[in-house]
């Protein structure tokens, strides 16, 4: 059974050593498991018992298209009104507990590994009924309409119900289950899992106008990410900017998986926020 990895309970201990793995740079950050800890938490309006690491936000000199959370909720907890800007779109994915979510009108349980996507505009709903606290990733964004294309529809779906693409010229060791196909243009973004087993890699530097949040769900490996190589571990966060060059190695014992953010399939902006014109 697959397991996903979490932010750690309660705070460090007054003797731990200060020497640990994040790094803010701009071109990239990497956000250990280990510092996400209960004193960097934040409470929002309209939830109820939750508590939320912001690992992304929009913000010069930081992510552009999207922002991130790890929500845990906890038994009776939830909201009625989730999302509260205009035009945002979604991504849930939980990775402990069970959670109902409701979608206009109609109700969805969420397990591990259960995935919804919420276009802009939709009207939903979560609470955590059990008796457990619940975790999951919260990815936004605005959304960016295109002429002749409608918005996606609201899904919901499990990751065990979709079966990795491998990678060409991989024997399987690096493959991407696909919550949405590439060549569905509605969408504007994307947010998979990339799984690479022991020994698997990125063998190049990818560099690329695609913008991502990689959020550690198992295992550990080296990251190259713009001129260095870093090891993550699961519960770790990165972001990286676009053009970051960016490549793996996943030395095992285990697989090596994470959620990946993408913006995708939309004309590089001229005009507003991160762009030349005014």
């Amino acid at each position: 059974m697959t397991t996903y990895a979490g932010p750690a309970d309660g705070l460090p201990p007054q003797t731990r050593l200060h020497t640990g793995r994040a790094v803010f740079t701009e071109a990239y950050a990497v956000i250990p498991r280990g510092v996400m800890s209960d004193i960097v938490t934040s409470v929002l309006p309209g939830w109820r018992a939750t508590r939320f690491w912001v690992l992304a936000r929009p913000l010069t000199g930081f992510a552009e298209t999207f922002s991130e959370y790890l929500l845990a909720i906890e038994p009776g907890g939830g909201s009625d009104d989730p999302e509260t800007e205009a035009g945002a779109e979604g991504v849930l994915f939980v990775t402990e507990g069970e959670v109902a979510l409701t979608i206009a009108g109609r109700l969805n349980a969420l397990a591990p590994g259960g995935y919804a996507y919420l276009p802009p505009g939709t009207r939903w709903s979560i609470a955590n009924s059990g008796s457990a606290t619940a975790r999951l990733v919260w990815v936004r964004k605005l959304y960016e309409p295109a002429p002749g294309l409608a918005a996606p529809e609201a899904f919901v779906t499990n990751e065990t119900e979709i079966t990795p693409a491998a990678m060409p010229d991989t024997d399987g060791r690096w493959a991407t289950t696909r919550f949405v196909e590439p060549d569905d243009l509605r969408h504007d973004m994307h947010v998979n899992i990339v799984t690479f087993q022991p020994g698997g890699l990125i063998p190049f530097e990818e560099t690329h106008v695609m913008e991502h949040g990689l959020y550690v769900l198992e295992g550990k490996a080296v990251y190259r990410l713009n001129r260095e190589w870093v090891e993550v571990e699961a519960g770790d966060f990165m972001w990286l900017r676009a053009f970051c060059p960016q490549a793996c190695y996943a030395g095992g014992p285990g697989p090596f998986r994470y959620l990946l953010y993408k913006d995708v399939n939309r004309h590089a902006k001229l005009r507003g926020p991160g762009a030349f014109g005014r």
